[in-house]
């Protein structure tokens, strides 16, 4: 019992100062994202990275998303006689809470494991004590842009995989189960409003500093060789994940 709860205490502890390190790694990023030099250069190969390379899995998801949600919601709704309230379903479904979750998994899945093994892999081979030596901020070289990249590219993206997934519920609705394009359409019209736009992009923005937040504290922080690196990647998609979805909860 007693081994129990000294066990039960150490993870506590670990618990703790692990939280400790991740806030004050944050607020460091954030007090060096505000100060120059700002590296454009660097900013715009990360938002390459992470927006632009990420659209591919993100429209593939998204159209099959809105597909299944369009076929299983129409064959619910058929049961009440309530056809026309597809459009609304399926809309509101993926702009509150698909759009911005399917979003930040697709990324942290993606991005997010290649950004803990490439920060993990410098930390490694020392590349980021060699920065420090030169006289530059390691974090304000390699983590301030990927952050900042992650909070610009997600809320993009996140409004990509909406089109693409209403569009994909149009598909099935309209051209394989013969509904009216314009009752799909009006009732998008009149049931989305601002509150659920905002909302979803406020969700993505969120989402974007977890993913770039757990995943490049990981990678900096790996342990050394090559089993360091590959628990740090495995940490940082675990961790983004769960957060994802216990942060949309709230």
């Amino acid at each position: 019992m007693i081994s129990l709860i000294r066990q039960l205490g150490r993870y506590t502890i670990e618990f703790i100062l692990e939280t400790g390190r991740m806030s004050l790694f944050i607020l460091t990023v954030s007090a060096l994202a505000l100060r120059p030099p700002y590296r454009i250069q660097n900013l715009l190969k990360q938002i390459h990275f992470i927006g632009i390379r990420s659209l591919f899995v993100i429209v593939l998801t998204a159209i099959f998303a809105g597909m299944v949600l369009a076929l299983q919601g129409y064959y619910t709704l058929t049961r009440f006689g309530a056809e026309g309230m597809l459009g609304p379903a399926v809309a509101l479904s993926i702009i509150r809470e698909l759009g911005p979750v399917l979003s930040g998994l697709m990324v942290t899945g993606r991005a997010g494991s290649a950004l803990a093994a490439e920060l993990g892999i410098m930390r490694i081979r020392e590349q980021v004590d060699a920065l420090e030596v030169m006289g530059i901020s390691s974090l304000q070289y390699l983590v301030v842009p990927r952050v900042l990249a992650g909070l610009l590219s997600l809320p993009i993206l996140t409004a990509i995989f909406d089109v693409i997934g209403i569009l994909g519920g149009y598909l099935i609705a309209v051209q394989l189960l013969e509904m009216s394009s314009g009752i799909y359409f009006s009732g998008i019209e009149s049931a989305v409003v601002m509150r659920d736009i905002s909302t979803g992009m406020i969700k993505a923005f969120s989402f974007g500093l977890i993913v770039t937040w757990i995943c490049t504290f990981k990678g900096y922080h790996a342990k050394r060789g090559a089993e360091g690196v590959s628990q740090a990647t495995t940490s940082a998609v675990v961790l983004s994940s769960v957060l994802i979805l216990v942060c949309d909860y709230f």
